[in-house]
């Protein structure tokens, strides 16, 4: 279907990141990508994703500066985005607001909130 909305999924750990794409490519168009450098190459070329959700912890470029750039850029600047990080306590989770995230999840994610978070921004 064309007009299913498109996510990407940023996260270094390989059964973390599967587990996402598995819960959500029901519903949506799941792109998803290992590190924050694949996926700054992705959003900076082509169509936006409709949300973007990102480990905080990424390899080349962590999720806090994905945010950042992705704030700046006037393409992507109003991109739902979803934080996830082991890093936890209410520090970590202003950091990622700061920084542009809508909302931060923490490790270990419970998929169902995840997936109801997704439904609530995307709907």
């Amino acid at each position: 279907m064309a007009d299913r909305k498109r996510v990407l999924v940023v996260d270094g750990d390989a059964s973390e990141r599967n587990l996402i794409t598995k819960a959500l490519e029901v519903s949506y168009e799941v792109t998803a990508v290992a590190d924050g450098l694949i996926a700054t190459e992705l959003l900076s070329r082509g169509l936006p994703p409709d949300l973007v959700i990102a480990d905080v912890m990424l390899p080349y470029v962590d999720g806090l500066t994905l945010a950042r750039m992705m704030k700046q850029d006037p393409r992507l600047s109003r991109t739902p985005l979803i934080l996830i990080s082991e890093v936890t306590g209410p520090s970590a989770v202003i950091r990622g607001i700061q920084a542009g995230a809508k909302h931060y999840l923490e490790k270990p994610l419970v998929l169902s909130n995840l997936v109801d978070r997704v439904k609530q921004i995307l709907k």
